[in-house]
């Protein structure tokens, strides 16, 4: 949930479908527009000020994968263990739809995956 809060512009969010535009060739690199990882600040950020949070690499989640929890809506998170981990926003070898913000899917991070990266983040609270 706090990915896609991100990705999806924060409190300033403007309600876009990926993270920062309503079209993907301004914010990400995916199959229509690259066949490869590309350096990241290339395209416009979201209104956070991230950049490549839709398409580039798919963003590996500490999340397990689950449904979320039916009463948690303003921060819900998934189930406490598991076997599969989330990972979200698409990658350069993606369709335009796995990039939106708000999709998620499992990864099972015994395996090997060429699109796979992760977003160091610190929480100042």
């Amino acid at each position: 949930a706090e990915w896609e809060f991100a990705a999806k512009g924060g409190i300033f969010s403007l309600g876009y479908k990926y993270s920062g535009s309503n079209t993907l060739d301004e914010v990400g690199w995916y199959s229509t527009n690259t066949d490869s990882t590309i350096l990241v600040g290339q395209k416009t950020a979201n209104e956070l000020g991230l950049y490549d949070m839709s398409g580039n690499v798919w963003e590996w989640c500490n999340d397990y994968y689950g449904p979320f929890a039916a009463d948690s809506l303003t921060n819900p998170i998934g189930p406490d263990t598991g076997s599969y981990r989330i990972r979200r926003g698409g990658g350069w070898g993606s369709t335009a739809w796995f990039c939106r913000s708000t999709n998620r899917f499992y990864y099972n991070p015994t395996k090997n995956y060429y699109a796979l990266g992760f977003r160091v983040v610190r929480s100042a609270w």
